[in-house]
């Protein structure tokens, strides 16, 4: 097969950067199993509106992962426009995400962090393992918007663009 001009085979760096032009928003998924846990997430959406399902994708080498789905609960917080700092924090593969951040809990049982734009509380549904990620199916059974707050967007490699 010959590609036009300018396309290239899709290896993972390539990949990464051809995909970085598609603008997402930030998530952080949580949930509370022997303590609080968290995750950075851009690979974040809905999947049903009828029953009401979202999914994710997250790194079959994330230490959040066991967690959550050990517990069978989580709650989505959509970061707000000014909040790239906590979307950082739990990105970073160090301790103390959840140091000096005053949190709620969702009716669920999950952090809920402060100052979110929203916040999707669920039941673990289902999970499939895929490539380098697992895909994980939520029931959403509460939810919240803070109608005021736009959301934090990662685009090109940034956060806040």
């Amino acid at each position: 097969m010959v590609l036009a001009e300018g396309f290239r085979p899709a290896e993972p760096r390539s990949f990464r950067t051809v995909l970085g032009h598609f603008c997402t928003g930030v998530t952080v998924i949580t949930t509370e199993h022997g303590g609080p846990a968290g995750f950075t997430c851009q690979a974040f959406n809905a999947l049903s509106m009828d029953p009401p399902l979202v999914l994710f994708c997250v790194s079959n080498t994330s230490a959040t992962w066991p967690r959550i789905r050990a517990a069978g609960f989580f709650c989505v917080n959509v970061l707000a426009a000014g909040q790239a700092e906590l979307g950082r924090r739990f990105a970073a593969r160090t301790g103390g995400r959840f140091d000096r951040i005053d949190c709620g809990s969702s009716p669920g049982g999950a952090p809920m962090l402060p100052g979110a734009a929203a916040w999707i509380d669920c039941t673990l549904e289902s999970h499939f393992p895929r490539g380098d990620h697992t895909i994980a199916i939520g029931r959403v059974t509460e939810m919240l918007a803070d109608s005021t707050r736009d959301p934090l967007l990662y685009y090109r490699g940034r956060l806040g663009v």
